[in-house]
């Protein structure tokens, strides 16, 4: 456990004042290890954004000048600078708050030479259409990763020409407000960095080298994090644990598995998702509201009866438990009891393992989630873990209903294919009688909320930016409209 972390975590909300404010704490001075890498964003709140950046050195004050034009009058600041056994760099959190929502502002990390643009979340009740993207189980691209060659054990190279995921993503930028990597915004297996024993072993990158105290994997991990800020200096990346997060290459050869590469460690220091005004626990599980939808992030690898990722689960990860017995369910009740449909008619859930999926599912996920689940009405259900994608129908305790008709289920989306060094999956067939579309492809989904009755996806090759798949779910329900609670964007 982490217990300072997860303080730090919780208390990173800096105030905002005039840059000139005599309170103001003296940013730390600019040095060659003070340069801002992997900047990212994500929301903190309805009036928050959480800005994220990693250094070479700790810093005292980590510092965010911003403001709704380039002048960058205001500043926010935090004491939070953590590092961990086997990482290079220090990962750094300011949370800026008392924004206004749906408001494009312009910020930069101190000690850095551009400024970027973020865009708070829109106002729950905003009745404006929007769209989101999805991806699910995406690792480092090129020479330590996904490239267009594979050493043994690998599979589905790309071919010369192809986009990687993370290109086609840049490409549609301009097309959705946030990025939920965690079925992966939003959900799980994040950059795939514990897979450097393998890629060693089958000759894809350096010669074996089990005394280099984790540092091909802090390199893998970096890799995939400058790759990345492409999109998550300027869109907000919610993300969500996976196994991959909690273990090195997958459990196996755990002896050689270093501290800084267990028990979700990296994943718990580098993001700041919005636990703390979600009532949630770290980056594990928590939720926020965005126009017309409550997003819920669920943590499938540990916190629940038979946990797969806790120790006697199935894996050999022995990561967790981060609360006690029983609170993340708890604290899932509570959440989604309190979700007023009116201004949030849409509820969409997230979480890494899933429970309807043509292969291998989690039972002990579907007997502790989708009861409450199916109690609180959510309406998508989103999932990664395996490497293709699976659109289902909605599914009620095993019974299909179709997403065309009004379904009283939530509707079950798998994709894990973003792409990463192992390459794709091969469901089973037959396909599960839930299933309603497969196909083996990198790619990711980008969904659309319409208005209140009308919910839309694509699925989309990252290789040519093609949609493979579409579909839509309808609701038979009265929409509440207005952009906010008094239909005016105001509270």
């Amino acid at each position: 456990m982490f217990p300072k972390l997860a303080a730090a975590t919780a208390v990173a909300v800096a105030a905002t004042t005039a840059l000139a404010a005599a309170k103001c704490k003296t940013p730390d001075q600019c040095t060659g290890t003070t340069v801002p890498s992997q900047i990212r964003l994500a929301y903190a709140g309805d009036k928050g954004v959480a800005v994220s950046w990693n250094t070479g050195s700790k810093l005292t004050n980590p510092t965010v000048y911003f403001g709704k034009d380039k002048k960058l009058n205001r500043i926010a600041q935090s004491q939070v600078s953590t590092t961990y056994a086997t990482s290079s760099t220090y990962n750094n959190h300011v949370v800026i708050d008392g924004l206004e929502a749906d408001t494009t502002y312009y910020y930069k990390p101190n000690c850095g030479s551009e400024t970027y643009t973020f865009t708070t979340s829109r106002r729950a009740g905003d009745d404006t259409p929007f769209s989101f993207a999805m991806i699910g189980d995406m690792g480092t691209f090129g020479p330590d990763g996904l490239g267009t060659t594979v050493g043994k054990g690998g599979a589905n190279p790309l071919k010369p020409g192809d986009l990687t995921t993370i290109q086609s993503l840049s490409s549609f930028k301009d097309k959705y407000d946030f990025i939920w990597h965690g079925k992966s915004p939003r959900f799980g297996d994040i950059a795939y960095a514990d897979s450097w024993l393998k890629e060693e072993k089958a000759g894809y990158i350096t010669p074996l080298n089990t005394t280099d105290r984790g540092a091909v994997y802090d390199r893998i991990l970096n890799e995939f994090y400058d790759e990345v800020e492409e999109l998550s200096k300027t869109k907000p990346y919610m993300v969500g644990p996976g196994n991959h997060e909690a273990n090195c290459d997958n459990g196996s050869d755990l002896s050689l598995c270093l501290p800084g590469q267990l028990n979700f460690t990296g994943y718990r220091h580098h993001w700041n998702m919005p636990s703390t005004p979600s009532g949630g626990v770290e980056n594990f599980w928590y939720s926020f509201d965005h126009g017309m939808v409550h997003f819920v992030m669920l943590n499938t690898e540990t916190d629940f009866p038979n946990a797969p990722d806790e120790p006697n689960g199935e894996g050999a990860e022995n990561a967790g438990p981060f609360a006690p017995s029983g609170a993340q369910l708890a604290w899932l009740k509570k959440d989604l009891a309190s979700v007023d449909r009116k201004k949030t008619p849409w509820v969409v859930a997230a979480g890494h393992r899933p429970w309807y999926v043509s292969t291998s599912a989690c039972t002990e996920c579907r007997a502790a989630f989708e009861p409450i689940l199916l109690e609180h009405g959510v309406d998508l259900v989103l999932h990664g873990h395996k490497h293709f994608y699976e659109r289902h129908a909605a599914v009620a305790n095993g019974v299909a209903q179709e997403i065309t008709a009004n379904p009283t289920a939530p509707w079950y989306v798998v994709n894990g294919a973003a792409g990463h060094y192992d390459g794709l999956d091969v469901p089973t067939t037959p396909y599960v009688s839930t299933s309603r579309e497969v196909i083996v492809a990198y790619g990711w989904n980008l969904f659309t909320v319409h208005n209140c009755t009308h919910l839309s996806t694509s699925f989309i090759s990252s290789s040519n930016n093609t949609v493979l798949d579409t579909a839509t779910l309808i609701k038979d329900r009265k929409c509440h409209g207005g952009k906010g609670e008094d239909g005016k964007g105001n509270h």
